[in-house]
């Protein structure tokens, strides 16, 4: 079953020096965008990211330092990421957990814009975990009785996932062919932020999901604890989760209503 779509949707999967956000950078990147007519379009990038690939990671995904030693840094390729995944949906598999927030990191430390707002996101893997709790690899063979070649290689996973998908809605028929149906269907909490430090509650407003003001409203905080921010933006946190809570108190000082994040709760508030 092909893809409904009313714009261009962008399955993709980062291969990295490891699985911390805020620290580990991308090491490849593979891209495949499809059009509404079903048109194709596909890149992969070795990436060098000026770090130290470890060994642990370079024994899954089988990039080396001496592999991209001589391949263009993320900020090199940010521009052309960031024009190939414009007016795009998003969709990868565990993307909503790890894909998407640090390729948000990579393009924000670039100096490029990032935001989910007028995007949907499909993370595959949430669709596949409440249906049948299995891997990538096994989920390829369950959904297209297909064995996965090269499996941690970015342009192998990013395809797989894309034609996991497609049976997903052959199989399934509560699953409706819907872009935003999916969005909210993969997505398991309701987060301001990708990394899950800031949330959305049930009245739709922001809170804060750690440390010593787990559950309170962020605007609250920072009324009462005006060095709460500057802390936040000053520690090792993720880029993005800075650029929400620096739109949240914006919106504080301009004593305008909820609308610079309008788009983002609309995103994520509709969650399951």
């Amino acid at each position: 079953m092909e893809l409904k779509l009313s714009k261009p949707i962008v399955f993709f999967d980062l291969e990295t020096t490891g699985i911390n956000i805020a620290t580990d950078r991308i090491v490849e990147i593979s891209i495949l965008k499809i059009y509404p007519n079903g048109t194709e379009e596909s890149k992969t990038w070795l990436v060098n990211p000026v770090i130290e690939i470890p060994k642990e990671a370079s024994d899954i995904h089988g990039i080396t330092n001496e592999k991209v030693l001589n391949e263009p840094t993320f900020k090199e390729l940010a521009p052309q990421v960031s024009m190939m995944i414009e007016g795009c949906d998003l969709a990868g598999f565990n993307s909503n957990r790890f894909d998407i927030p640090l390729l948000a990191e990579e393009m924000l430390r670039a100096g490029v814009n990032f935001d989910m707002n007028d995007r949907n996101s499909i993370d595959v893997q949430v669709i596949f975990h409440k249906k049948e709790e299995r891997t990538l690899s096994a989920g390829y063979k369950f959904y297209c009785n297909q064995n996965l070649e090269n499996a941690h290689s970015a342009e192998a996973d990013t395809r797989a996932t894309y034609e996991i998908l497609k049976a997903q809605l052959e199989k399934y028929d509560d699953i409706e062919n819907d872009v935003k149906f999916l969005d909210n269907f993969s997505t398991h909490i309701k987060r301001a932020d990708f990394a899950g430090f800031i949330l959305f509650d049930e009245e739709g407003d922001e809170i804060f999901s750690f440390g010593k003001y787990k559950g309170e409203k962020a605007v609250e905080v920072l009324k009462k604890d005006k060095g709460y921010f500057s802390w936040i933006q000053n520690a090792d946190f993720p880029l993005y989760t800075k650029k929400v809570l620096a739109e949240i108190k914006e919106r504080m000082h301009s004593n305008s209503p909820k609308s610079t994040l309008e788009d983002l709760k609309n995103k994520f508030n509709q969650k399951l």
